[in-house]
């Protein structure tokens, strides 16, 4: 599996032993939500769990594929498996920040 990408949010292909060890699962679908828009990166369609550990979000797709929505972007179809999830962040004189989206 390729990383995915949609907006500031990368999907990074994950071993379901990492994601499993010490994970929270959640109850929502919602990878990300834009601070100023309120705009999300969320689960449409499919079946997925999304899992929280240390901070880090991981989603497991359950279904063959799942939808990733966004009001700004394309959907994207994600493949079954795990998946961690990331915030793209870019570098500024100041230091790293995330990318707003």
């Amino acid at each position: 599996m390729q990383p995915m990408r949609q907006g500031d949010v990368i999907l990074l292909p994950v071993t379901h032993l990492e994601m499993a060890t010490g994970s929270t699962p959640l109850p929502h679908l919602t990878l990300a939500e834009g601070e100023v828009t309120g705009h999300k990166h969320q689960i449409s369609q499919g079946t997925a769990e999304l899992y929280e550990r240390d901070g880090t979000l991981y989603l497991k797709i359950l279904s063959e594929t799942a939808t990733l929505t966004h009001e700004e972007h394309q959907p994207i179809v994600i493949p079954h498996g795990d998946w961690t999830v990331r915030i793209q962040r870019e570098y500024e004189p100041e230091g790293w920040r995330s990318v707003i989206d």
